[in-house]
């Protein structure tokens, strides 16, 4: 699954007229940037839930013949990153799923970064399994750090120390079965992570690269420098 139905606010005013998952960065449409390693790592259907600009989006999937493409249709209400993906629960099937943001964009280095999550994903010890990456290797990111990793990889969330040495990228295999039992309608996948966290049930993978979030104008600027 691919969250794409955020309103784009930080991104004003560019998206007062397209969705920010339609935004170019690197001539090249910021949910291109994570569908594609996404395809190229074995994924043959795509659920993207959709609001802002909704039309727009839908367009630009049906026009891509690489996969399949299904809608989440979040267009009377937004359901944030939970609710999102429990609503769309008969689209993504009840089994071990990617989920991504939209609003990534990164420069490899060394083995594929998706293989490795692939290969790290262990179901029977695992909610999740995300990418985490050292602050020095990351731009466009405006909080103190979100997680602290172990030895063999679980993952502890800042709390309340003021910074943590890791940022989580918006890229995860994890298991939805807790999300889809959720009685809410509206909540966050954060409440998900944190539950994992708790459960030394929530594990990171550290790939080699640059990884930027470009969640605003200057973000955008800044990673179409680091592009070029």
């Amino acid at each position: 699954m691919v969250m794409a139905a955020g309103l784009g606010r930080r991104m004003r005013p560019l998206t007062d007229s397209r969705p920010k998952a339609l935004i170019e960065v690197g001539g090249k449409a910021l949910i291109d940037h994570v569908v594609d390693p996404l395809l190229a790592a074995g994924v043959e259907r795509v659920v993207v839930n959709v609001h802002a600009h909704a039309d727009q989006l839908e367009a630009h999937l049906k026009r891509r013949r690489d996969a399949e493409f299904l809608i989440s249709d979040e267009r009377t209400r937004l359901l944030e990153t939970g609710g999102g993906l429990k609503h769309a629960r008969a689209l993504l099937g009840d089994g071990p799923i990617w989920v991504a943001n939209s609003d990534y964009v990164w420069v490899p280095s060394g083995p594929a970064a998706l293989k490795l999550i692939a290969n790290a994903w262990d179901p029977a010890r695992m909610d999740a399994c995300v990418i985490v990456t050292p602050k020095a290797r990351t731009l466009g990111f405006d909080t103190p750090g979100d997680f602290f990793a172990d030895a063999d990889g679980a993952l502890t969330h800042r709390g309340d120390h003021a910074e943590a040495p890791l940022h989580c990228f918006g890229v995860q295999i994890m298991d939805p079965q807790a999300v889809y039992a959720d009685p809410r309608e509206i909540f966050s996948l954060f409440d998900f992570w944190l539950a994992a966290t708790h459960a030394r049930r929530l594990f990171g993978v550290q790939p080699p690269g640059l990884w930027m979030q470009v969640g605003d104008p200057r973000a955008l600027a800044e990673a179409e420098a680091r592009l070029r």
